[in-house]
């Protein structure tokens, strides 16, 4: 497995680079990377789609100025790892075994990370029990607790220790994130999910109904973490 903790970062960059300006990602952009991230989309496949997407614009003829969103290079993203996974599969699948990546994080960085989060889950289960909300609270001290028990023994190398961790951490997150649907009111639902219908105008004239339904789970999560104020459970947010 790569080592993609720089996942998100490199094509962040990638994306100011080609734009040739500063330029903040939306949630949903953060969404759609995840979701190739996810898909396990090759990181250099990702930034060659990205760099063709410019370059296929600036050499056509264009109703507007600028490109101000990801989503305008899935499809050459799409394209550039097809390529990339037709190059490996005509190459063979017993590649010559790779150099052992350095790791990205020392433990102290890990363990900090973890205890943070731990803190982050539980006071947002301190403020769910003042509100009378018992179940929530309990939930919310479970994963804090695991948190805390997860930064006593972080990893020291990058393989097979941290790939651990990350799974770990992923379902870890699936659990909270099923907690706080369930405790969530209908009406707040509704704002986030109406919010998410707008920031999706963009995406659906350029991705298939799979990837835009894919990217509306995706920012109704992080929506909810950020109202609960708890930070994405994932040593790519580290």
């Amino acid at each position: 497995m790569e080592n993609y903790f720089n996942y998100f970062t490199e094509i962040e960059e990638q994306f100011r680079r080609c734009r040739s300006e500063a330029v903040l990602l939306s949630p949903l952009d953060w969404a759609l990377i995840e979701s190739w991230k996810e898909q396990g989309f090759p990181l250099a496949a990702v930034l060659a789609g990205i760099e063709r997407s410019f370059q296929k614009f600036r050499a056509g003829k264009r109703s507007y100025r600028k490109v101000n969103n990801l989503a305008y290079c899935s499809q050459e993203v799409f394209r550039a790892v097809e390529e990339a996974r037709a190059a490996v599969a005509q190459a063979g699948s017993s590649p010559a075994a790779r150099a052992q990546p350095e790791a990205p994080f020392s433990v102290e960085e890990i363990a900090r990370f973890l205890t943070r989060s731990a803190g982050a889950a539980r006071s947002a289960g301190q403020r769910a029990q003042e509100a009378g909300r018992q179940v929530l609270a309990e939930d919310l001290a479970g994963i804090a607790a695991t948190l805390q028990a997860l930064s006593g023994h972080a990893p020291a190398q990058p393989s097979g220790d941290l790939e651990e961790l990350e799974r770990n951490l992923t379902a870890l997150e699936e659990k909270l994130t099923a907690s706080l649907l369930r405790a969530t009111a209908v009406e707040l639902l509704v704002e986030f999910r109406a919010e998410v219908d707008r920031g999706l105008v963009p995406y659906r004239r350029k991705m298939a109904n799979a990837e835009v339904e894919s990217l509306e789970r995706r920012f109704l999560k992080n929506r909810l973490l950020e109202h609960y104020k708890i930070p994405r459970l994932s040593l790519f947010y580290l």
